[in-house]
């Protein structure tokens, strides 16, 4: 059965793929996206469309739906919490509160001496450290307050605070910068151009080839603390350790993609009940297809609209976490 399921992921990848190469606000002909894949047309529209819009815009939601799955099942085995999730637990109102004060209150550019931020390296720095604040308190509030809803409540009440914190620095910024920062909040995955994308493939690749190789210590945690360390896995370096992967994941998709909402949640416990095993070595890879999947799914619905332009990303992604969320509050009631 998981032989079967892996096989299913892989060939809904495939398909997932070539749908969004095809298919969108203008259809294409395979035989034309092929030339243009292969290098033998070069100069034609169709070739255009293909290796400078669909094809980034592609590669962009693969990875970015693997690193945002990944990083709520990261999340969820940390703190022990099927609700954990980058969008829930207020991971991404973080590093959206960052990405604002680089957008709205720097001005895209930050100096400090010889040093000089801008563009979308300083969205990037800006939008880690804000995740990692956010993570770091989520940290301290499950240890001081354990249990399910009281960090449900934390992480909601991060977002107010952050949400709060954006209204402010919008009331004060220029009509560009707020619509400019509205446009990114609506979730893309266009943003990341030809030019951009080696770095936020490097990135985010290496991000998550790192994770494989917490596999074991992630295994571990599921027993518990004390289990854990009777194990050899040192508990502590091992949650640092994964946080920062997780703030890393989340910060460089959001800097990039906009916050976008639900992968993280559903994308694993969607695995789990596939794969019907806890095990990270197994879990992990999956997660990752998994999560490009529905990110190649949630973009090729979005430029169905046609003429009517493109659909906000972050009004497809509800769709498929929402009712995950009330399937997980029933089970576990």
């Amino acid at each position: 059965m998981r032989t079967l399921w892996n096989a299913a992921s892989v060939g809904l990848l495939l398909l997932l793929t070539a749908a969004n190469l095809l298919y969108g606000s203008i259809d294409l002909p395979a035989g034309e996206v092929w030339q243009a894949l292969t290098g033998n047309d070069t100069t034609s529209a169709t070739a255009f469309i293909v290796l400078q819009s669909r094809l980034p815009a592609l590669l962009t939601a693969a990875m970015a739906g693997a690193a945002l799955a990944v990083a709520g099942l990261l999340l969820q085995t940390i703190f022990a919490n099927p609700l954990a999730d980058p969008s829930i637990l207020g991971v991404n109102s973080g590093a959206g509160l960052g990405v604002a004060i680089a957008m709205l209150l720097l001005g895209g550019t930050f100096t400090a001496g010889e040093l000089t931020l801008s563009g979308f390296l300083l969205t990037v720095v800006a939008a880690f450290i804000g995740a990692a604040v956010v993570i770091v308190l989520l940290l301290i509030f499950s240890r001081r307050m354990p249990g399910t809803l009281t960090l449900l409540i934390a992480g909601v009440m991060i977002s107010f605070i952050t949400s709060s914190l954006i209204s402010l620095l919008s009331f004060y910024a220029t009509a560009q910068g707020v619509q400019s920062f509205m446009i990114w909040g609506l979730g893309n995955f266009s943003g990341v151009t030809l030019e951009r994308l080696p770095l936020f493939a490097t990135v985010l690749l290496l991000t998550l080839a790192a994770t494989i190789f917490m596999a074991k210590p992630l295994n571990a945690l599921l027993l518990g603390d004390n289990y854990a360390q009777n194990l050899g896995t040192n508990v502590a370096s091992s949650r640092t350790i994964v946080l920062l992967l997780t703030g890393l994941l989340t910060a460089v998709v959001t800097a990039l993609c906009g916050p976008i909402s639900f992968i993280g949640l559903a994308v694993p416990h969607a695995a789990r009940l596939t794969l019907r095993t806890s095990d990270h070595h197994r879990l992990l890879p999956a997660t990752m297809i998994w999560g490009a999947n529905v990110a190649l799914l949630c973009n090729v619905v979005s430029l169905l609209p046609g003429d009517r332009g493109t659909l906000p990303l972050n009004t497809l992604t509800p769709l498929l976490g929402v009712p995950m969320v009330f399937y997980l509050l029933m089970r576990r009631r």
